[in-house]
């Protein structure tokens, strides 16, 4: 019975992984088709730095005019023998509260346009957003806290 639940266990990540692929690529496409006013290789990097900034500008009016989160940042102290994958141990969040739906449906909107002009840099230099994210969705399980290190 249990090989049986593997089995089925495998198809279904097999069915999530298609259906993943198939809503990159009809997004990708669908980029494809709406870009018309920015589609020069320079327009398209220049909007994503622009969009990225707007994620970030979002993220701190939670804070600065929102109020709906708060920033408590300090120097945080780690201990010199830490060993690597203890410093996450040490390492806390600096952020209180919880997110508005206002400013969650602004970061959200900024999320999009971002992922808008990702999948136009990646239609104009023929690579596959979804292959891109597999890619590195492969080589973080497979390094796992050392992917980042």
């Amino acid at each position: 019975m249990l090989e049986l639940n593997q089995t089925n266990q495998q198809v279904q990540n097999i069915e999530v992984i298609r259906m993943s692929d198939i809503i990159y690529d009809q997004f990708q496409n669908t980029v494809q088709e709406v870009l018309i006013r920015h589609n020069s290789l320079l327009d398209i990097i220049t909007k994503l730095d622009e969009s990225n900034a707007r994620i970030n500008r979002a993220a701190v009016k939670t804070i600065t005019s929102c109020g709906c989160l708060k920033l408590h940042a300090e120097k945080q102290d780690l201990p010199e023998d830490a060993d690597y994958l203890d410093i996450k141990n040490y390492a806390g969040t600096e952020l209180s509260g919880e997110i508005c739906p206002v400013c969650r449906d602004k970061i959200d909107r900024e999320i999009g346009s971002h992922l808008f002009y990702l999948a136009a840099l990646c239609n104009h230099l023929n690579i596959s957003l979804y292959d891109a994210f597999l890619n590195e969705y492969n080589r973080i399980k497979t390094l796992g806290p050392y992917s980042l290190y």
